[in-house]
């Protein structure tokens, strides 16, 4: 008999961006990757676990070459990433980023410092 137990399965691979991802925290660079079928250029602060899967907060920077209207901290499935790649540009710790945010207590990985 065989089941189909989500609790018992193992954990998916993490996506293969996720290394890029942690560079471009300690490095403080940005990076660009496709997003809902766009491209956009992301100051990635944090990278966490929630319910089993990779997120990262970041500060969006550009999107379809356009900055945004307002500057805010936004969360991303990293799954939902495509093409993530590490850019030179580099970036200051946004003031909206609070790392001892409860979010993050669980689950934290790796966040920007300062």
């Amino acid at each position: 008999m065989q089941t189909n137990d989500a609790a018992t399965a193992p954990p998916p691979p993490p996506p293969a961006s996720t290394p890029i991802i942690f560079e471009a925290i300690v490095k403080q660079h940005c990076v660009a990757a496709t997003y809902n079928r766009g491209e956009v250029i992301l100051a990635p602060h944090v990278i966490y676990t929630r319910h089993g899967e990779l997120h990262i907060d970041a500060v969006t920077i550009e999107r379809d070459g356009k900055p945004p209207k307002e500057v805010k901290l936004g969360t991303f499935k990293l799954v939902g990433l495509g093409a993530v790649r590490l850019t030179p540009r580099r970036f200051e710790r946004n003031p909206l980023f609070a790392s001892k945010d409860e979010k993050y207590q669980d689950g934290l990985l790796m966040a920007v410092e300062g």
